[in-house]
């Protein structure tokens, strides 16, 4: 199989690689059931020494700094309640988190969540926190050039590998909501 973008080494079908993810995602791919057969969701290792971008794209195809998302999680306060959000952004791009984001949860602050927030909430590496295994009840804020694009890299629940998912999938997650001008 070759992979849809990038050059890795065996890309292979997701559900084909359920024990190389965390528990959440290996479910989410597991229990898959959008429009997008989950088999077009594609696993890469990665090497983690080349996690920082302009290494990756060197080592890994100089077309995915426009065809990478970073998904982050925040979280939004208002009136001592604390709401737990991801938001999935263009890695060229930042997460307009007192705007956009802000606005779209209600709250009266918002910023990026504890690192131990992040991962005990998600059960996801840090540095790996993907979209896909969330918990349900989650917002998931999907910026809209990301679900553009025909496919998306992204993290993969760890460190070493990465998916590279159709965007239009990423519109069908659980408690997915497409925003203009999320990522600026």
């Amino acid at each position: 199989m070759d992979a849809p973008i990038g050059r890795f080494d065996n890309p292979r079908p997701a559900p084909d690689c359920l024990d190389e993810l965390t528990r959440p995602v290996a479910d989410a791919v597991r229990h898959w059931s959008g429009s997008v057969p989950a088999d077009q969701i594609v696993y890469v290792e990665t090497d983690p020494r080349w996690a920082d971008t302009a290494v990756f794209v060197e080592h890994y195809g100089q077309e995915l700094l426009e065809q990478s998302a970073n998904c982050v999680v925040v979280a939004g306060k208002r009136g001592g309640e604390t709401t737990l959000a991801a938001c999935v952004v263009l890695s060229t791009t930042r997460v307009d988190v007192n705007g956009v984001v802000r606005r779209r949860l209600g709250a009266r602050k918002v910023s990026f969540a504890p690192m131990d927030t992040a991962v005990g909430e998600t059960g996801m590496e840090y540095g790996g926190i993907t979209p896909l295994g969330l918990p349900d009840a989650w917002p998931v804020l999907v910026d809209s050039a990301v679900v553009d694009l025909p496919y998306v890299l992204v993290g993969s629940g760890r460190r070493r590998g990465k998916l590279l998912v159709p965007g239009k999938a990423f519109a069908e997650l659980p408690g997915a909501v497409v925003l203009e001008g999320l990522g600026v």
